[in-house]
């Protein structure tokens, strides 16, 4: 497996080594020696989610706060994302920075997303199937969120304010200034 830095530290893209033929493809979606030598760590995953999606639907920013910090490694299953995280760990030199990367079926990549950054994407085809490891079991005392336009983050989702399709949840998420992290 290899992987690709993104500006913000720890977080990674890994490509996993497909095999190709008339047939179709394979790969390893998940090793747990291959992803924690590819990651440099070790990581016990605990637990997998799985989001459909259509075309247009924002999920997120989502975090858990700490004791209950989860990192995730992210992978499309079909169709296509636009993936953010954002840096809210205060001691990191990318404090408050984003990345955007976009996902899809067609290439085998996974995000690892490390523990303290919250997470969230835009689905950018209709059927949109997601998956994700956690590392941390989901505890909705911990549970923590942004808005997905809070302007003091300024993330470019690519689209259109009037196409996109929120939850009542994800709508009502406060501005980063206001929560306490």
């Amino acid at each position: 497996m290899k992987t690709r830095n993104t500006k913000i530290a720890g977080c990674l893209i890994v490509e996993p080594e497909r095999f190709e033929d008339q047939r179709g493809w394979f790969y390893e979606g998940y090793q747990k020696s291959k992803i924690d030598k590819a990651l440099g760590r070790a990581i016990n995953f605990v637990q997998d989610n799985y989001s459909h999606s259509h075309k247009g639907v924002i999920r997120g920013l989502h975090l858990q706060r700490a004791p209950y910090a989860q990192a995730k490694l992210v992978q499309v299953l079909h169709g296509c994302i636009r993936d953010v995280v954002v840096d809210l760990r205060k001691d990191s030199m990318t404090y408050l920075e984003h990345v955007l990367i976009e996902l899809n079926s067609d290439r085998p990549e996974l995000l690892f997303i490390p523990e303290g950054l919250a997470h969230g994407f835009l689905s950018v085809e209709n059927d949109t199937l997601l998956h994700y490891k956690c590392s941390a079991y989901y505890n909705p005392k911990a549970e923590a969120g942004i808005r997905f336009d809070d302007p003091d983050l300024a993330i470019d989702w690519g689209i259109d304010a009037s196409e996109i399709r929120l939850s009542e949840k994800d709508r009502n998420l406060p501005l980063f200034k206001s929560i306490a992290l």
